[in-house]
């Protein structure tokens, strides 16, 4: 059987994997019944519907016939570096990671550093948009989590918040 399109098949393929992930996870917590839900119920439902998609699109790329056969370019290694680099610091700066010895920076402070550092995996890099961006995005998202819905995160470094 030849793949009739690389990007669909593996796309379907990373579908499958993730919701297979996902379901997995899902059974840790009680599934439950139609009738009187557990906390797993619905991951596993929704993984489940990921798993279906995945496989159809998987089939899809066995059976439908493409111009070029759609191949795979080129990793985008940078991209995938900033972003995920981006997420590790929101990560460790938020509440701190003191096995390093690094201190709690807050949810500004975290989401203004992680906001410039993903914007380094673009092309265009200005350092002045995305400090503006940074702000914009910390801030609103500061006002909307810690003051709006009440959740309790720290906001600020130690240093400033007392």
């Amino acid at each position: 059987m030849r793949i009739k399109s690389q990007k669909d098949f593996f796309s379907g393929l990373l579908f499958v994997i993730t919701g297979a992930c996902f379901g997995w996870g899902a059974t840790a917590y009680r599934i439950g019944t139609s009738a009187h839900m557990g906390p797993g119920y619905f991951p596993l439902l929704c993984s489940a519907l990921l798993v279906l998609i995945g496989l159809a699109v998987c089939i899809k790329s066995l059976t439908l016939e493409t111009a070029d056969g759609e191949p795979i370019g080129r990793w985008a290694g940078k991209p995938l570096v900033f972003i995920i680099l981006a997420n590790a610091l929101f990560a460790a700066l938020l509440g701190g990671w003191p096995a390093l010895g690094i201190p709690a920076f807050g949810f500004v402070l975290a989401a203004w550093i992680a906001t410039i550092a993903a914007a380094r995996a673009g092309s265009q890099f200005r350092l002045g948009e995305a400090a503006l961006l940074a702000t914009v995005l910390a801030l609103g998202g500061w006002l909307i989590f810690v003051k709006g819905l009440g959740m309790q995160l720290p906001a600020w470094p130690g240093f400033i918040a007392g």
